[in-house]
């Protein structure tokens, strides 16, 4: 599932591309087609992101909700566009660009009153400038539950995935079955800020590096890392290999239904 970068990332791709624009909106897959028939023609007036859920207005009240979940994608392409599979959900087109979203969990049009009530249940992001931290760390310090856990409910602290998640415990030495209850102000602060930083820079560069720089291939000499999911990191999906740090073998286990990575010799209790 895309990391909330990911989707603040398509936020400012589909405003670039579209914004202002009369645009041509058709689902050819028929499953948006009576919410497409209403805005076709319309020019999209802004694009937001909320965390994993991205918005697309058109006219005043107007939104397409959009969650992309496991399975969704989304490609921009110039026009003009391709004849469209049936698996296209929705697709938007205008003199000079296209894009086509496939398999959302979430394609819908929705009233802003109904946008409101989803922010109201998603937790601050990081990457929204009207994030209150202390809001999320009002539920952390009274939690018994992990904090590798809190981290990854969207109602506590929106955007954070399984890499951020890993990651930013990692570079903070904490380890990520500590209770919430016993992450300091301090703590919370410093690991809000990192995260603020680092998914500014994967919206930048559309991927996920968490590496500080004394600690890429070049300065110490290593090979760089080799994934489909791109990106240097410390721990996630390192599992069994040495640390970049110590040494120590990375460690991984099942928290949340999602596969945690941590090295216990950087991340003690």
């Amino acid at each position: 599932m895309p990391e909330g970068h990911t989707i603040h990332r398509l936020a400012k791709d589909y405003a670039a591309g579209f914004t202002g624009t009369p645009t041509r909106v058709t689902s050819p897959q028929g499953k948006f087609a009576d919410a497409a028939a209403l805005l076709d023609g319309a020019p999209l007036a802004a694009a937001d992101a909320h965390g994993k859920h991205l918005f697309l207005g058109f006219r005043e009240s107007d939104w397409v909700h959009i969650h992309l979940g496991l399975f969704g994608k989304v490609n921009f392409g110039a026009a003009p566009p391709p004849p469209p599979t049936d698996t296209v959900r929705l697709r938007l087109a205008n003199p000079t660009a296209y894009v086509d979203l496939r398999g959302p969990t979430t394609c819908a049009l929705i009233t802003d009153a109904e946008k409101q009530a989803i922010h109201a249940r998603l937790g601050p992001d990081p990457l929204r400038p009207d994030a209150d931290p202390a809001t999320a760390y009002h539920r952390i310090s009274r939690s018994r539950t992990t904090i590798a856990a809190l981290l990854m409910d969207q109602k506590v602290i929106a955007g954070v995935g399984n890499v951020y998640r890993a990651e930013v415990l990692f570079r903070h030495g904490i380890d990520p079955y500590r209770a919430g209850k016993d992450i300091s102000r301090a703590e919370w602060d410093a690991i809000w800020a990192d995260l603020v930083a680092l998914m500014r820079e994967g919206v930048r560069n559309n991927r996920i590096d968490t590496v500080r720089p004394e600690h890429e291939p070049e300065a110490m000499g290593r090979p760089p890392r080799k994934d489909d999911h791109g990106g240097e990191v410390y721990v996630y999906r390192r599992a069994n290999l040495p640390c970049h740090i110590c040494g120590g073998e990375i460690r991984t286990a099942d928290l949340a239904a999602r596969n945690l990575f941590w090295c216990p010799s950087c991340q003690q209790r």
